[in-house]
């Protein structure tokens, strides 16, 4: 039996915390249409997303909406069954579906769910809930749905949002039992990776010339010292992408910088966990912030209870979302790989072509390993809950030694 193309179901944490059917005429015609309890279903996962969006991070309610969307269409137009009577066998049916879903539903660009038209929200038919997308080495490849692969991580990250929403129903006392643990044990899809590890970073040279890129860049348009500023911020204080941008409940401020009794310099930034941390601030960042506050206009440093925003848009009032933020460093990336490819050749230069956003605190962490920083210290700087996450994710001395003792073996 064909399967029809599916509808979005929640939009917006914004949106949905004052959400009215009546402004979504399509999305209130598709659930009148349904059975009772598909229509109850929808009211859990909104209850659900709510609380997710209220207590968890922006980024962690758009991850949760999309798994749980895709989860609540897979019952509603494919499975038929109620979510408090499925088992360890139907959530095993539904990891296959999402490995191999049908050709409608998956697209090759992003759609949003909705749009404002004359008054209400209309559902963009362009919309699906699964995404093909091209590596960022080679954006002009031409996709193929049919070929549509989850990686490892996307379907681990299913398994997170789903048994997340299974307890969240049985904290409501709607479901007895979760099934995910089980399924995920003997999912055949998940393979235990034990090869070598890699961090996604610049080697020191590529982020020399990257950096010396990004004021080159400045010097010539005044326009980029935003985005000299952001690149040298991200790598030397290790910030996440929303530790610099403006969220509902935080915009980064000049007064965020801050002395101690030493004269010692800190940032505050509010991370992960709706955690505040402080981060050790190196003399040798001072001289990109005080050419940044002087394009701005500033005083060479910060000072006390200054509430300027860190990142401001050109035009328009308040800080910069983690898009606008992305799209800047961005600029710079794709500027670094040009010079390096042509004054260098492709291969030096690949790694700029393929680096995002995160290489950035990645590089910084793990150059002050290679310094012999104490692991502890940088361990508070990142935000890590404990050293030994900090050693797991960035430590790769035994790699490299396990590498040096294998290169002389013989043929003969």
């Amino acid at each position: 039996m064909a399967i029809t193309k599916p509808t979005p179901l929640f939009p917006t944490y914004t949106e949905l915390a004052e959400l009215s059917l009546s402004d979504y005429p399509q999305l209130s015609s598709f659930l009148d249409k349904q059975p009772t309890w598909m229509r109850q279903h929808w009211d859990w996962a909104k209850d659900y997303l709510l609380y997710i969006g209220r207590n968890k991070s922006q980024h962690t309610y758009v991850r949760f909406r999309n798994d749980i969307e895709k989860f609540l269409l897979w019952v509603f137009m494919v499975d038929k069954q109620p979510v408090d009577e499925l088992r360890k066998a139907d959530i095993l049916r539904y990891i296959d579906f999402c490995v191999a879903p049908p050709v409608k539903w998956i697209s090759t660009q992003l759609h949003d769910r909705f749009s404002l038209n004359n008054g209400y929200f209309a559902s963009n038919l362009k919309w699906t809930p699964f995404r093909q997308t091209p590596p960022k080495y080679d954006k002009d490849r031409v996709l193929d749905p049919k070929k549509y692969q989850p990686s490892l991580q996307t379907l681990e990250s299913t398994f997170v949002a789903l048994n997340s929403f299974f307890r969240h129903l049985i904290d409501e006392e709607i479901c007895f039992g979760n099934p995910i643990p089980l399924a995920k044990r003997d999912c055949k899809h998940l393979i235990k990776d034990s090869q070598v590890k890699t961090i996604s970073r610049l080697t020191e040279h590529q982020w020399q010339y990257l950096l010396d890129t990004a004021v080159e860049m400045a010097d010539n348009d005044p326009l980029l010292e935003r985005n000299l500023f952001i690149v040298a911020t991200m790598k030397t204080l290790f910030l996440r992408l929303s530790e610099l941008s403006e969220r509902q409940d935080w915009t980064p401020m000049m007064s965020h910088f801050w002395t101690d009794e030493d004269n010692n310099w800190w940032f505050k930034a509010y991370g992960k966990g709706k955690k505040i941390r402080d981060i050790t601030v190196p003399s040798g960042y001072l001289p990109f912030l005080k050419r940044y506050r002087e394009w701005r206009g500033l005083s060479p440093l910060p000072s006390k209870g200054e509430q300027t925003i860190l990142v401001e848009k050109i035009r328009g009032r308040g800080g910069l979302t983690s898009r606008q933020i992305s799209r800047l460093i961005q600029q710079v990336f794709d500027a670094a790989f040009t010079k390096m490819k042509s004054e260098l050749g492709l291969d030096t230069a690949q790694k700029l072509n393929e680096a995002t956003t995160h290489y950035l605190r990645h590089t910084g962490a793990s150059m002050e390993i290679e310094r012999d920083r104490p692991l502890k210290d940088l361990s508070e700087d990142l935000g890590h809950s404990s050293s030994a996450t900090t050693d797991t994710v960035y430590v790769q001395v035994e790699r490299k030694r396990r590498a040096s003792s294998g290169k002389d073996r013989k043929v003969e």
